[in-house]
């Protein structure tokens, strides 16, 4: 019996009379089936927890239990691996960049106390703990960990919003800690799960903007300390702040603060600029901020200018870092606002020490895990919170001034901590005449580094869109507060996220003439659309409920268009429909009905669909589903220049019957 023209051939007549092997569509059809969610999730804690494993070596199942518990022991504490090599002039150069570094952050922390509400010991306390915990667990060599700018103007702006500091300081303590405790559990859980494609949802770009934005309202909170300001408002955005300022202005003012901040500001400024300038003089801007708490805390001392109007620390209490188990807080109404403090903190906390650890280490010629960094910096933050310390990160400018004193491992954060023990023991009765404006000024010296205005063009001249993601964040944190600004940011990345998931880009594809390769038609114009053949190619990670109907309906308006282009007779249209699949990753129930629709559609117009290299996941389900068995099993290939021989040669039989 014949055949008309337009009548698909069978899956034997395929498989026979075509040109595609039958081999190559066993392949597809008999893939292994993809492991399950949980045994994806147990392999990929067991990477975390274990070191990696050589060709050489035996499997950690085969190892003796006590070989077991050492390379546990190593993935988890990276300083028992390094440290059996450890050399004295190592320590040397460790010595020398920790007792630098220690240099940077003494004045450096009891800056950003203040800027996080706090008393200045605190910031003192989170310059030893941290760092050690971080020593010992951390990957990074370079990295020097502490409190930073950001992360404390961000604990700030949000927890006062809870507790005031000024009206309840010891409660506000209690919520830091909590907060600090919930946030550190949250870094841990990231890297112990895997979980750090969580940080990824604020983009490069968002990040840009937000540090801009942030460096500018916390330069602007500097003013209170370097007018002497008493009044001060808790709202943290620019017009908010402008306005106190305007008013302490009209009102009676002292000009020696003014006056001491912004002398020793342009000190620091000039010690920057040589330091970049001459890197021999790395060492100038990193001692220049105890220089200048030094030199000023004298000047007061000497003059007696606390007398006349000049502010001061006054008491910084002594003495090394203090439990505070007991001011964690896991009941009340307000566990709740500490564990959203918590997380938003962890997030932002873990974006910036892993960026700095990163770019550091590729610098460097080695790669840093960032899920193990993530349960370095859970711990180190799980342990600070019991200590009495705040929220703590790596710090890029610190960790500039680490790589420059030539650290070669994280024993320079060691030395650092030990160092800071030192001077909590000794020299804290000597910080009470310092100047709050020289705190001030202190911050905001290093300000500058925050704002990169080179990669914000860079980011515009690249992608539009990405750069409106990062105006969002900073305008965000500009004229509202941090949180709006971290949510603009991942409003708008979601948004964009959202657009390309429910319109993900679908291309019709052409041969390049005298090869294999079939190309988008759009992107290649020398590429050739193949007679009687509508190839297509999803671009899409996922087939889903949120962007089957829109590939179903532009596939079929595809179809159409061919069909209305050839008018003169059925043998001039199109016969078969190949989708390529090889982006398509993973597909649900309503992307397989979709796939069916499309099926039913191409048969009552007398095509057949063809598809090409599905994915592990999708072939699988597709098989499950009975979709396999519908269309048939001929009708799979591995490549897509397979399938259009196949087509092109049912074509050809089916003329002939």
């Amino acid at each position: 019996m014949g055949s008309s023209e337009n009548e698909p051939c069978s899956v034997e007549e395929l498989n026979v009379k075509g040109s595609a092997p039958a081999k190559t569509t066993a392949w597809v059809l008999s893939a292994a089936e993809p492991p399950g969610l949980w045994r994806e999730l147990i392999s990929s804690t067991r990477e975390t927890v274990f070191p990696s494993k050589n060709k050489s070596s035996l499997s950690i199942e085969k190892q003796p239990s006590w070989k077991r518990v050492i390379m546990i022991l190593k993935g988890l504490f990276p300083i028992l691996r390094w440290g059996q090599e450890y050399t004295t002039q190592q320590f040397k150069s460790d010595l020398m960049a920790g007792l630098t570094l220690a240099s940077l952050s003494i004045p450096q922390s009891i800056g950003y106390a203040s800027l996080a509400r706090l008393d200045p010991q605190y910031g003192l306390y989170t310059s030893v703990v941290p760092p050690m915990i971080y020593a010992v667990m951390g990957s990074s060599r370079e990295i020097a960990i502490g409190p930073v700018a950001v992360v404390s103007l961000l604990l700030s702006s949000m927890i006062q919003k809870t507790v005031d500091p000024f009206v309840d300081p010891i409660a506000y303590r209690k919520l830091v800690f909590t907060a600090t405790f919930f946030a550190g559990t949250f870094q841990a859980a990231f890297g112990m799960f895997r979980l750090g494609f969580l940080v990824d949802f604020l983009s490069h770009a968002a990040i840009v903007g937000f540090m801009g934005g942030a460096a500018i309202v916390i330069g602007l909170q500097q003013l209170k300390g370097l007018l002497g300001i008493s009044y001060f408002p808790t709202k943290t955005d620019v017009i908010s702040v402008l306005e106190a300022v305007w008013t302490s202005l009209h009102r009676p003012w002292n000009p020696y603060n003014f006056l001491l901040g912004c002398s020793f500001l342009i000190f620091l400024l000039i010690t920057r600029f040589l330091g970049r300038r001459n890197k021999k003089l790395f060492w100038l801007p990193a001692i220049a901020p105890l220089v200048s708490v030094i030199l000023s805390t004298l000047l007061v001392v000497v003059t007696k200018a606390d007398k006349h109007g000049v502010k001061i620390v006054q008491h910084v209490k002594g003495g090394v870092n203090r439990s505070s188990v007991q001011q964690l807080q896991f009941t009340g109404p307000f566990v709740g606002e500490a564990a959203k403090i918590g997380l938003i903190s962890a997030i932002i906390a873990l974006t910036e020490a892993i960026a700095v650890g990163q770019s550091f280490a590729s610098a460097k010629g080695y790669h840093l895990d960032g899920n193990k960094e993530m349960v370095a910096m859970g711990f180190m933050n799980i342990a600070g919170s019991i200590s009495s310390c705040y929220m703590a990160t790596g710090s890029f400018s610190r960790t500039a001034v680490n790589v420059s004193a030539g650290c070669q491992t994280a024993v320079s954060n060691i030395v650092m901590s030990i160092t800071v023990i030192i001077a909590l023991e000794l020299l804290t009765k000597l910080l009470y005449f310092t100047p709050i404006a020289i705190l001030a000024s202190i911050i905001l010296s290093s300000l500058p580094g925050l704002i990169d205005i080179k990669e914000a063009h860079s980011i515009w001249k690249v992608d539009k869109l990405d750069f409106l993601t990062c105006v969002g964040a900073f305008f965000g944190v500009l004229f509202a507060s941090v949180e709006i600004g971290l949510l603009v940011a991942v409003v708008i990345s979601f948004a964009r996220i959202l657009l390309n998931s429910i319109r993900p880009r679908t291309e019709v594809l052409g041969r390049i003439q005298g090869t294999d390769n079939f190309c988008s038609i759009r992107q290649y114009p020398i590429a050739v659309k193949t007679p009687d053949l509508l190839i297509t190619r999803i671009d899409s990670a996922f087939l889903f409920f949120i962007n089957a109907n829109f590939i179903r309906e532009r596939i079929t308006r595809w179809v159409k268009q061919e069909q209305e282009e050839t008018k003169e007779g059925p043998e001039q249209g199109i016969h078969s429909v190949i989708i390529d699949m090889s982006n398509v990753r993973n597909i649900d129930i309503s992307g397989i009905l979709a796939l069916e629709e499309l099926h039913k559609n191409l048969v009552s117009h007398g095509l057949q669909l063809a598809i090409a290299n599905p994915g592990w996941q999708v072939i699988h389900k597709l098989k499950l589903a009975k979709f396999v068995n519908k269309i048939g099993e001929g009708l799979f290939f591995l490549t897509v220049d397979e399938a259009v021989n196949a087509c092109l040669g049912s074509k050809k039989d089916s003329m002939m019957c």
